[in-house]
């Protein structure tokens, strides 16, 4: 079992909290709170063979035809794998599938990728395998299958063998290394906002430590953990899954691996539900920029139901709630917080406030942490930084932070100087009194890149994965992490796009408490029932 703070950030449902620090990005990490009708596609109905409740282990089952036939045959003995599944944490069934580390080079070394499976709960209404992508870059997608109705509604349950695997260099996945444990709290404790020249000097030394601690300690593994190759391993996995064609949820991050996916294999693509949609062809410059807007209306939202409730403890209107809260943070920049034995700096404050804003039924808990730090108390805080970056009592419970870092800078090593992040100050604090500096110096993150993609994502855009079968987006109006606009313009760039709208607060629409969203997403996974175009929910 993991500790509470991995709990709680199942509960924030799964969904990305990104790396903060110094990566270039905050997005989404875990699917959370999140809102068409033509005959859909087709899926594959083969049964799976499931582990025995004494632990035995049983083979995958014969593949649909046609499933192992590979895109290259240099990549045929991987294709050809079949998976053993074992019984595992509990209820669940686990298996590793091995992938080679480069795909320029697949007679070389291979590496191994953990998978967690939960079986449909229904196995003679079984449609098939849905493979499920939580985002980050770097959170571990074996947790957020095993995760259950936290993150997925009872149909999906009941008809699909949910499968997570924690996505190369992150997890049980070859991990990534960079940083130590100490290390790694001080990188997160980074000051965010940093306006002398020590200040500046340290935060940059922080992104260079890192750069240079993956390529020391992952080898030549801190060059292959890029969002094409993993894209490229889900194929295999399909393969494995005895799957003719993919179905897949991702969230988050993970929509830009389904985007890949679908540009790589649009032949392969079978059901597939994007949710909290990344707009590719925004460059890392400009995601930080609206990111920044998006989440700064999240706090505005949150301030609006805190003075709509009466006697808000910040404030009688939503500029002074605002303003409180920007003090806050203003005031633990001065004067770090106590946290039992540990110390809460503005950059775990700025973890503690963001990592609510994800979800709107954890705003009580931004209440806890923000009436702590009024009473000097940064405890609350404290636990949602940790939350966000997978801390626990005794440590890293896994290396999404590190993850998050190489695989965004392995994808897109844009970074900018403090020269020009100062020249960029005034339009992000535009964009966002609260969170903008932070964001702005975010791009500082890729400084001192070491290792180069062979296939970098951002070297060409999407194409539209012509010829796809349906592809549903998700969009919600008030997502902090994910913006609107990105949902909106993946869905008109993809060929078979189709955009379903949820009007509401939090990261992410399936599984939020907005029925029409779920019924869109399970009536088209399920039964092949493709949503309207353009729905509002």
């Amino acid at each position: 079992m993991r500790p509470a703070q991995k709990a709680l950030l199942i509960a924030l449902c799964i969904v990305l909290v990104l790396a903060a620090g110094v990566t270039g990005t905050v997005l989404g990490l875990r699917q959370g709170d999140s809102g068409h009708d033509t005959a859909g596609s087709g899926s594959s109905s083969s049964p799976s063979a499931s582990a025995s409740a004494s632990g035995a282990t049983t083979p995958s089952a014969s593949p649909d035809p046609g499933a192992t036939v590979p895109p290259n045959p240099a990549l045929a003995r991987f294709y050809a794998q079949k998976l053993t599944w074992t019984s595992c944490r509990d209820s669940f069934q686990c298996a590793t599938l091995k992938v080679p580390l480069d795909y320029g080079s697949p007679s070389g070394r291979s590496i191994d990728i953990a998978l967690l499976r939960d079986p449909a709960d229904e196995p003679d209404e079984r449609v098939g395998s849905l493979v499920v992508n939580p985002g980050g870059p770097g959170a571990p997608g074996t947790d957020y299958a095993a995760s259950g109705g936290l993150a997925f509604g009872q149909a999906l349950r009941e008809h699909f063998d949910i499968v997570g695997f924690d996505p190369r260099g992150t997890g049980d996945s070859a991990p990534v290394d960079c940083l130590s444990d100490h290390q790694l709290d001080r990188f997160v404790a980074a000051d965010p906002t940093p306006d002398t020249r020590a200040e500046v000097t340290a935060y940059v030394g922080w992104a260079k430590r890192l750069a240079r601690g993956c390529a020391e300690r992952s080898g030549a593994l801190a060059a292959h953990v890029t969002t094409v190759e993993t894209a490229r391993d889900m194929d295999i996995l399909r393969a494995a899954l005895g799957e003719s064609t993919l179905d897949y949820l991702g969230a988050s991050y993970g929509t830009k691996l389904g985007t890949t996916y679908a540009d790589l294999f649009p032949a392969k693509v079978g059901r597939f539900v994007l949710d909290g949609a990344m707009d590719p062809k925004v460059g890392t410059v400009e995601l930080n920029l609206q990111q920044a807007a998006g989440f700064e209306t999240a706090l505005r939202s949150y301030a609006q139901h805190c003075v709509a409730e009466g006697d808000c403890f910040l404030g009688a209107t939503v500029d002074a709630a605002v303003a409180k809260v920007q003090d806050i943070i203003a005031d633990v920049d001065r004067h770090p917080l106590p946290a039992g034995d540990r110390t809460v700096t503005q950059g775990n404050a700025l973890l503690g406030i963001i990592t609510p804003l994800y979800n709107r039924s954890y705003w009580s808990l931004l209440d806890s942490a923000l009436k702590g730090a009024l009473k000097g108390d940064g405890s609350a805080l404290m636990l949602l930084s940790d939350a966000y970056s997978s801390r626990g009592p005794s440590g890293y419970t896994d290396n999404t932070m590190e993850a998050n870092a190489a695989i965004n800078c392995l994808d897109d090593p844009t970074a900018l100087t403090p020269a020009q992040i100062r020249a960029r100050l005034p339009e992000f604090e535009k964009a966002s009194p609260t969170f903008g500096a932070a964001l702005a110096w975010m791009l500082v993150g890729c400084t001192g890149q070491q290792e180069r993609a062979d296939e970098p994502s951002q070297k060409t855009p999407p194409v539209g994965a012509p010829g796809a079968q349906p592809i549903v987006v998700v969009g919600t109006t008030r997502d902090p992490a994910t913006p609107y606009a990105w949902a909106k313009a993946l869905a008109r760039d993809l060929d078979s796009g189709v955009l379903v709208s949820r009007d509401g607060d939090g990261h992410t629409g399936y599984h939020s408490g907005n029925t029409c969203v779920d019924d869109a997403v399970e009536g088209y996974l399920v039964d092949g029932k493709v949503p309207r175009d353009g729905l509002s929910c």
